[in-house]
C-alpha cells in the first residue's frame, strides 16, 4: 500500500475552510440558544468511550464503529452518537438530580462508512434529549423544539413526518403471530422504504386476503389527523390501539403548539426498530432531498445502564444543514486592517483594541516597503467597491500622521 500524501485525507472526513466554521458555528449558536430558551441546558461528553458500554447501547450497528484499543487492552470506540452518552451521564453523574432532565448538546461524532459518494465518517449533531417523562407531551415538546430548531438554522421550509413503532409492532403480531423472521422482513423493507418490496414480501406469506389486505393497507397511512381513524380500522390489537392513542395525543398537542402544519403522519416510519420503542420523527428541508432531523421515543436505552427511566430526542444533521441550506448572514462585515511603524507601534495597537472592544474585527500588520504596493491595492479595490476585498478600510499609523481609507 502506498504512502498517502501529505495533503490526503482518510475517506469520509473534511477540512473546515474558515467561510464554513464560521456558518457552522453560527447554526450551532443559534440552535443552541434556541434550546436553552426550552429550557435545556448543554452538555459535553468525551469522544472515547468504552465498547462494553456505550459502544453495545449505541443505536450503530457494530461494523459501524470506530474501535481502538487502549494500553490496558479495553476496547474503545469513538462516539458514533450522542444519546448513549447522555444516557450514561444521565444514569451515573446526573441520577440524583430531579426529572425530567433537559439536556442539549453540539458535538461531531464517527460512523465508518464503506467508500461511497457522499457519505462521512465523520460528521455534526446538535440535538436534544428530554429524560424522566413518558407522556405524549413530551413526545410533542421535541417535536415542537425540533422545528423551532430548524428555523434557528436558518431553513425555511422543511416538513416532518411522525410515525409510532407500537403501531407496527401491535399490527405485525395481530398479522403474523409467532412468525417473528416474517415480521422482521417486513420491517426492514419499510425502514429502507422498499414500498415496492414490501408488496412483495407480503404478498409471499400465503395469507388469506383480508390479512393481505391488512398488510398492504398500512401503505396508505400518511396524511394528517385523518391517517389516525383509518389506522384503527386496520387493527385491533391493544398496542397499535394504544400507540395510535399516544400518536394522536401528540398531534393534538403539536397543533396546539401551531406547528401541526408542518407535520404529516407516517405510519410506515419504523426508525430503528431494534432501538425506538415509540413515536418516531423525520424532518425534510425542500432544498434537500434527504433528512436533515431524525429523532423519537427510546424507553430501554437507560436500563443498559441501570437506570429504568424513559427518554425522547432528536438530533440535528447540522453537515446537512451547513452544505444544503442558504446561509441567512452570508454578507460579514470585512476586517478593518491597521498597518503601523514600530515607532507608532503602542497607538495602532490601542485602535486595534478600541474596535475589537466595540465588536468590530481588527487586523493589524507591521509596515514593510514590500507589501506598501499590495496594501495600496487592496485600498483601491475596497475604495472602488470591488467584490473580493479583504477590508472594509485600512488604517495607516506610519510617518507622522495616521491615515484613514
Amino acid at each position: 500500500m502506498s504512502k498517502p500524501k501529505g495533503f490526503e485525507k482518510p475517506v469520509g472526513v473534511r477540512d473546515y475552510l474558515p467561510r464554513a466554521t464560521k456558518r457552522l458555528r453560527r447554526i450551532e449558536h443559534s440552535v443552541l440558544d434556541c434550546m436553552s430558551r426550552w429550557g435545556y441546558e448543554p452538555i459535553k461528553t468525551p469522544t472515547i468511550e468504552y465498547y462494553d458500554t456505550v459502544g453495545i447501547a449505541s443505536s450503530t450497528s457494530d461494523r459501524k464503529l470506530f474501535k481502538l484499543l487502549n494500553n490496558r487492552g479495553q476496547t474503545l470506540v469513538l462516539r458514533s452518537d450522542m444519546t448513549a452518552p447522555i444516557a450514561r451521564a444521565a444514569s451515573s453523574l446526573l441520577r440524583d438530580e430531579p426529572l425530567p432532565l433537559r439536556l442539549s448538546y453540539h458535538a461531531n461524532v464517527f460512523r465508518a462508512i464503506e467508500e461511497e459518494a457522499g457519505r462521512e465518517a465523520e460528521f455534526f449533531q446538535t440535538g436534544v434529549e428530554l429524560i424522566g417523562d413518558r407522556s405524549p407531551e413530551a413526545d410533542a415538546e421535541v417535536v415542537a423544539l425540533a422545528i423551532a430548531s430548524l428555523q434557528a438554522a436558518g431553513v425555511k421550509t422543511f416538513k416532518f413526518a411522525l410515525g409510532h413503532v407500537g403501531f407496527l409492532n401491535g399490527l405485525f403480531a395481530e398479522a403474523l403471530p409467532d412468525r417473528l423472521e416474517d415480521q422482521l422482513a417486513l420491517k426492514e423493507r419499510l425502514l429502507h422504504r422498499d414500498y415496492v418490496g414490501f408488496r412483495e414480501a407480503a404478498e409471499a406469506l400465503g395469507l388469506n386476503r383480508e390479512q393481505q389486505e391488512e398488510l398492504e393497507g398500512i401503505l396508505r397511512l400518511r396524511g394528517g389527523r385523518e391517517v389516525c381513524q383509518l389506522a384503527a380500522g386496520l387493527s385491533r390489537h391493544p398496542l397499535a390501539l394504544e400507540s395510535l392513542r399516544h400518536l394522536c395525543s401528540v398531534w393534538e398537542a403539536l397543533d396546539d403548539y401551531g406547528v401541526s402544519e408542518h407535520v404529516l403522519i407516517d405510519l410506515t416510519m419504523i426508525g430503528d426498530f431494534s432501538y425506538y420503542t415509540g413515536m418516531v420523527f423525520e424532518g425534510y428541508a425542500a432544498e434537500l432531498g434527504f433528512p436533515v432531523c431524525s429523532g423519537g421515543r427510546y424507553d430501554n436505552l437507560l436500563r443498559q445502564f441501570g437506570r429504568d427511566i424513559p427518554a425522547t430526542g432528536f438530533a440535528l444533521k447540522t453537515n446537512r444543514i451547513l452544505d444544503g441550506v442558504e446561509d441567512p448572514e452570508s454578507e460579514e462585515e470585512l476586517p478593518v486592517l491597521i498597518v503601523y511603524d514600530t515607532n507608532r507601534r503602542a497607538e495602532a495597537l490601542a485602535e486595534a483594541g478600541r474596535l475589537r472592544a466595540e465588536g468590530r474585527t481588527a487586523v493589524t500588520r507591521l509596515s514593510a516597503e514590500r507589501e506598501e504596493s499590495a496594501i495600496s491595492t487592496q485600498e483601491a479595490a475596497n475604495a472602488d467597491g470591488e467584490q473580493g476585498g479583504r477590508y472594509s478600510r485600512v488604517l495607516r499609523f506610519t510617518g507622522e500622521n495616521q491615515s484613514v481609507k
